[in-house]
């Protein structure tokens, strides 16, 4: 006796790919399922029992990692990106600038040294501008429509430290930096782990190199916290939430920050 053919919604919940019918046809009509291999169009369609039915994992919210680590750091650090204009300084394939938008930002100017590197989706949104082969230190704010009221950074082979400066002159109010140590401590400490850094004080003393330099230009420091996602080496990382509304009350709230984070860290709850 031959087999029987089901609908292939039928087939889904039957196999416990689908929830109900109605998950099953959500399915199929966002092109997450495939019948022997080819992309599957309608719910109608009669799938016989031995066929392979096969449904496509969700797709990434962000276009990268980076994106999940500035959303846990929007509400870690309590800031609403809706309505604002942003500036996302180490753009690259742009899951900070994916993060903002999705949150609610009004537009984004993604600055990046290299070229070619920001997400086709991003490049095609007109709510993004995108500035490549450009250094943030060379911006002027005429050049970009001004300050913006969120400034983000990820920037790699570079210690913040050095474009601090412009990231607190570029901004009007909330500013959110990744924290690499890998690229804040010294080549000795970076060599000695082949990259990786292991070492808690080195990561504090990291922290408190750019929360100085983020001081220095003006901003307060507001929160530090460790990173939901390591770098791709592993190497655990930080973010760092200034604002430039208020004045720069030295460190000593900083220290307190940077020890709760890197506590956090190094501890077992760590990443």
């Amino acid at each position: 006796m031959t087999p029987r053919r089901r609908r292939l919604d039928l087939e889904l919940v039957r196999r416990g790919l689908a929830g109900s019918r109605s998950e099953a046809r959500r399915l199929i009509e966002d092109g997450r399922v495939t019948v022997g291999g080819a992309p599957a169009a309608k719910a109608s369609r009669l799938v016989d029992p031995g066929e392979a039915v096969v449904v496509a994992a969700d797709p990434p919210r962000y276009v990268s990692r980076g994106g999940h680590k500035l959303e846990a750091a929007l509400a870690g650090f309590g800031i609403s990106a809706a309505g604002c204009r942003a500036i996302d300084v180490g753009a690259s394939t742009g899951g900070f600038t994916d993060c903002l938008l999705q949150h609610g930002a009004a537009a984004v100017v993604a600055i990046d040294v290299g070229r070619n590197q920001l997400h086709e989706r991003l490049r095609a949104d007109p709510r993004v501008a995108s500035l490549e082969r450009t250094d943030v230190r060379s911006v002027t704010t005429g050049a970009i429509g001004g300050p913006a009221e969120i400034v983000v950074a990820d920037v790699s082979f570079i210690s913040l430290r050095l474009v601090a400066a412009d990231l607190c002159r570029l901004a009007t109010a909330d500013i959110v930096v990744l924290v690499k140590p890998q690229f804040e401590a010294g080549r000795a400490e970076a060599d000695r782990g082949r990259g990786v850094i292991r070492d808690p004080e080195v990561w504090r003393r990291a922290l408190l190199g750019v929360c100085r330099a983020v001081v220095g230009a003006g901003a307060a420091i507001m929160g530090v916290m460790v990173s939901p996602l390591t770098g791709a080496e592993g190497n655990v990382e930080f973010l760092l939430h200034a604002d430039a509304r208020h004045d720069a009350a030295g460190l000593a709230e900083a220290d307190s920050a940077v020890d709760g984070a890197v506590a956090e860290a190094a501890g077992p709850g760590g990443p």
